[in-house]
């Protein structure tokens, strides 16, 4: 909930709401995870929160926005973290941007794999209509961060961001975590192609 919505929430009524809010969105994860988003219902989430059809539809529009709120409460988390994992790095004194990348990428894998069920929710393609662009859109938003952090190296941040996103779903797939670190050294490897047409030459 953001400061606006707190400020303008009635004092006696917040506690509760964001309380059925919370066990509303806790079942729809529980539903979707175990019947995915096209057959989970309504009625299975409400059921399942023990909230009444009314209440669901006060806090949300319907199934998809139960669905994009999880997901953006997710990618909320997988950003702190990765912020933090940036944060820490550079106040260890990395100033290498690729290290500094494979910190926030090993910060990214590991949110991944504590939280499989609702990191391969999301990446199963089963998900509302129209959510494969909020996925390319959020795709193009961390190339372009990545780009910042190299310096708009764009082609090495669109091939890292490919390579990790690609990673992503057969790391959360499996739940492996030594291919994870064996993805981030392949990563860390990568370098821009002026680096490497110099060393070719030199």
């Amino acid at each position: 909930m953001s400061d606006v919505e707190n400020a303008v929430s009635p004092p006696r009524t917040s506690e509760r709401g964001a309380a059925t809010r919370s066990s509303l969105l806790a079942a729809a994860r529980a539903v979707f995870v175990s019947k995915g988003f096209a057959e989970a219902g309504v009625t299975d989430v409400v059921a399942r929160a023990d909230a009444s059809v009314g209440s669901l539809y006060h806090h949300f529009s319907g199934k998809a926005d139960l669905y994009l709120t999880l997901f953006e409460d997710f990618q909320a988390t997988l950003t702190q973290r990765t912020k933090n994992a940036v944060r820490a790095a550079r106040a260890a004194g990395e100033s290498d941007p690729m290290r500094v990348f494979i910190s926030a990428a090993r910060a990214y894998l590991d949110e991944c794999l504590e939280d499989r069920e609702l990191a391969a929710l999301f990446l199963r393609g089963d998900g509302p209509p129209g959510f494969e662009v909020v996925m390319r859109d959020r795709l193009r938003t961390w190339a372009q961060r990545n780009a910042a952090l190299f310096e708009d190296e764009t082609a090495l941040a669109v091939v890292i961001t490919g390579a990790l996103a690609a990673a992503v779903s057969e790391v959360v797939r499996s739940g492996d975590r030594v291919m994870a670190e064996d993805v981030l050294a392949i990563i860390g490897q990568i370098r821009p192609a002026t680096s490497a047409t110099g060393a070719g030459n030199g």
